[in-house]
């Protein structure tokens, strides 16, 4: 397929997104997901995804996520530019998905429709050291699999009830809701009492909501 931007630049891309994950994230307590939207919302994404030399290799990772930041309109306090970066998990996924960006060509949008950076960084331990193709393959497989539904959605449709309805009938938030549906949110990681009612208002055991994830090992 044809690329938006050369390779010679995709490994600066690639270290530069990786670095402002891993500033948003542990410098400026900001959740990924949240970064994410917040470069979509800015267009930065969009100009990153184009190649625009001035975000793929134009400016260090944190230059890239003040930028981000200060359109957003968050202010951040006694953040300073930081010059060596560790290989963390929120590091790695900044990296993969600028990896995965390129390779597929799929927009920063459409990629976060379909994968939430939370479930990317949980993929880490077994990912960060096997080859970029191997990822891609992985996160293309939890894309493909999040079109079959949530054992949370089929037992709520089996139910006629709509996910407004499951909120009110659950006391859960329906935000939290439609995250879980879309895999956004782990449910096997909810709290015990949520999972509790979610179970009393479809009429099912906790165990029936459980997802089970592929072995990607």
């Amino acid at each position: 397929m044809i690329h938006a931007y050369d390779e010679q630049y995709l490994d600066d891309a690639m270290r530069n997104l990786g670095e402002a994950f891993d500033f948003a994230r542990n410098i400026c307590q900001v959740d990924l997901d949240d970064f994410l939207s917040m470069m979509i919302a800015t267009e930065i994404a969009g100009l990153f995804e184009r190649g625009v030399p001035k975000y793929v290799s134009g400016m260090s990772g944190t230059e890239l996520a003040m930028e981000v930041l200060r359109k957003s309109g968050m202010v951040v306090e006694n953040a300073t530019v930081q010059t060596e970066y560790s290989y963390s998990s929120a590091y790695w996924t900044g990296w993969i998905i600028a990896y995965f960006q390129w390779h597929t060509g799929r927009s920063f949008q459409n990629i976060h429709e379909g994968l939430s950076m939370r479930e990317v960084q949980r993929l880490y331990p077994t990912l960060h050291e096997v080859s970029e193709e191997r990822a891609v393959d992985a996160l293309n497989s939890i894309i493909r699999n999040k079109a079959l539904p949530t054992r949370l959605q089929a037992r709520r449709k089996s139910s006629a009830l709509t996910q407004r309805e499951l909120s009110e009938k659950s006391g859960l938030n329906l935000r939290t809701i439609q995250q879980y549906e879309r895999r956004f949110k782990d449910i096997n990681k909810a709290a015990g009492s949520s999972l509790r009612a979610l179970s009393l208002a479809l009429s099912c055991r906790i165990e029936d909501l459980l997802e089970y994830e592929e072995n990607l090992t």
